[in-house]
C-alpha cells in the first residue's frame, strides 16, 4: 500500500494556474462500508461528493474512493470524525496524477444498454426501459435483488439499497441510478 499524502503529510501546493476554490480532492478509506458510510456522512452534511475507483497510487484494498471539494476538506474531516471515520490518506487530484476513476462502465448492445457499477452489472431494454439482467458479485442478496427487479421498468423496481445492505447492492444501485440517469422516463430528461 503506497499513500502518497495524507496522515500528517501535507500534499504540495497546486501549481498548475486553475482555481483552487474548484480542486477537488479525493480520501481513501481501510474499507469499502467505510466509503459507503462517509458519502452518506459528508452528503447529509451538504457536501458535494462522489464515490470513484482509486488513483494508482491510493490503491488500499478498497476499490473506491470518496472525491469531495478540497478546499472543505478541514469541515470533512470533521463530519467524518463525528460519524466515527478516519481516512488513511486524502490527496488533491491533479491533471495527469492522482485521478481518481469512475466506477461506472456502460455498454451500448444496440436494444439494451449495460451499465456496469465496480462489481455489478444491469441490463435494461433501452425501449421499454425494462430491467432484462443483473450480474456480477457474489455478495448473498444479489439473488434475492435480482429476482425483485428484472422484469421491471427503471420507475418499477425498488432501489437496491431499500432491500439489500452489502457493498454489491451498494454497487446495484450506483447502476441503477446511472441506468436511470442514461435512459430517463417518458417526458423526462436525463438527470
Amino acid at each position: 500500500m503506497r499513500l502518497p499524502f495524507g496522515l500528517g503529510r501535507k500534499a504540495p501546493a497546486e501549481t498548475s494556474g486553475h482555481d483552487p476554490a474548484s480542486a477537488r480532492g479525493v480520501m481513501a478509506f481501510a474499507h469499502t462500508a467505510e466509503v459507503i458510510r462517509a458519502e452518506a456522512a459528508l452528503k447529509a452534511a451538504g457536501f458535494a461528493v462522489r464515490v470513484m475507483g482509486p488513483p494508482p497510487d491510493m490503491r488500499t484494498g478498497c476499490d473506491m474512493v470518496v472525491e469531495f471539494e478540497l478546499m472543505r476538506e478541514p469541515v470533512a474531516r470533521r463530519v467524518l470524525e463525528a460519524a466515527g471515520l478516519a481516512p488513511l490518506a486524502a490527496a488533491p487530484v491533479r491533471a495527469g496524477m492522482l485521478e481518481p476513476v469512475s466506477l461506472f462502465q456502460s455498454v451500448d448492445f444496440g436494444q439494451w444498454l449495460m451499465v456496469r457499477a465496480a462489481n455489478m452489472k444491469l441490463t435494461v431494454d433501452k425501449a421499454s426501459r425494462v430491467i432484462v439482467n443483473i450480474s456480477g458479485g457474489g455478495c448473498p442478496d444479489v439473488p434475492a435483488l435480482a429476482e425483485l427487479m428484472v422484469g421491471r421498468t427503471l420507475d418499477e423496481a425498488p432501489a437496491p439499497l431499500e432491500r439489500g445492505q452489502t457493498l454489491c447492492s451498494y454497487a446495484l444501485e450506483l447502476a441503477f441510478r446511472e441506468a436511470q440517469r442514461q435512459l430517463p422516463g417518458p417526458g423526462g430528461a436525463a438527470l
